[in-house]
C-alpha cells in the first residue's frame, strides 16, 4: 500500500466517509481526518479507521497558548496516529509545547507537522489582510526554519516552497503538500496548486489530495492516477 498519498476525508459524518471508502474500494489507503469529520465523530472515527488499516493524518491545526496545546497534544497522542499538526504562526514556544505533549502522551512515533502558509492564501491576502510583509515563499521557508528548531518533524506547505524548505531544513525534514490536482481538475479555492509529478520533482514527501479524487467520476481511478503521476515524477 502506498504510504505517501493521503486522501482527505472531507465528509460531515463517518457514515458518509465509510460509504465513500466502501463504494470505491479505497480500503487501507492513507487518509487525512480534518476538523469537519473529527468534530462531529470524535476519537471514535480514528479507531474505526485504524481497524481498517488506514494510516492517519489528524489535521486539526492547533493554535493556542502553549499550555493548552501541550495538554491537547498529550490527549491526541493517545490516539496513535501517524501525523498531527499545529499552526507555525503560534510561535516557537507553542511548537515546543506541542512536541512535549506528544512525547509525554504516548511512545508511538507520531510526527509533529507545522502548517506554514495555507495554500488558500496568496500574496494579496497575506500582505493586505494579515499584514505579513514579504512574499509567500519566503515566509513559508522562515516559518519552516524556526518550526524545525522548535521540534517539528516537518511542515505543511505548498509544492512551490518544498524544495527551498528542504535546502534549509535538511532532506529528512518532511514536506506535506496539499493543493494537489490532476492535470484536468479544477483548482476550487486553492491558490497554490500543482500536479503530483511536479510535487515529486519539487521536493514533496507526502501529498494530501481531496476534491480531485472525491469529486471525480471514478474516485478509485483518480486515486490510482495520482499515484501513477507521483511515480512518474520520481522517474523523470
Amino acid at each position: 500500500m502506498n504510504q505517501t498519498i493521503y486522501l482527505s476525508l472531507d465528509f460531515p459524518t463517518w457514515n458518509e466517509a465509510k460509504h465513500f471508502i466502501d463504494q470505491h474500494d479505497l480500503y487501507g489507503v492513507p487518509v487525512k481526518v480534518g476538523m469537519e469529520l473529527f468534530y462531529r465523530e470524535g476519537p471514535d472515527v480514528i479507531e474505526k479507521l485504524k481497524q481498517d488499516n488506514h494510516a492517519i493524518f489528524l489535521d486539526l491545526k492547533l493554535h493556542d497558548i502553549p499550555t493548552t496545546v501541550r495538554n491537547a497534544m498529550k490527549n491526541l497522542a493517545r490516539l496513535e496516529v501517524d501525523m498531527v499538526n499545529v499552526h507555525a504562526l503560534g510561535g516557537s514556544e507553542m511548537i515546543q509545547a506541542a512536541k512535549e505533549g506528544l512525547l509525554s502522551g504516548s511512545q508511538y512515533d507520531t510526527k509533529l507537522i507545522a502548517v506554514t502558509i495555507l495554500t488558500s492564501m496568496d500574496h494579496t491576502i497575506m500582505n493586505n489582510e494579515l499584514l505579513i510583509q514579504g512574499n509567500v515563499q519566503d515566509n513559508a521557508v522562515r516559518l519552516s526554519e524556526f518550526a524545525n528548531r522548535s521540534g517539528a518533524d516537518g511542515v505543511v506547505c505548498s509544492v512551490h516552497e518544498a524544495k527551498r524548505i528542504k535546502a534549509v531544513c535538511g532532506s529528512s525534514y518532511l514536506t506535506v503538500t496539499p493543493g494537489i490536482r490532476l492535470q484536468d481538475a479544477e483548482t476550487n479555492d486553492q491558490k497554490r496548486v500543482a500536479t503530483p509529478a511536479f510535487a515529486r520533482k519539487n521536493g514533496s514527501d507526502i501529498l494530501v489530495v481531496g476534491r480531485t479524487i472525491t469529486n471525480a467520476q471514478d474516485p478509485k481511478k483518480a486515486y490510482n492516477k495520482v499515484v501513477e503521476e507521483w511515480n512518474c515524477g520520481a522517474e523523470s
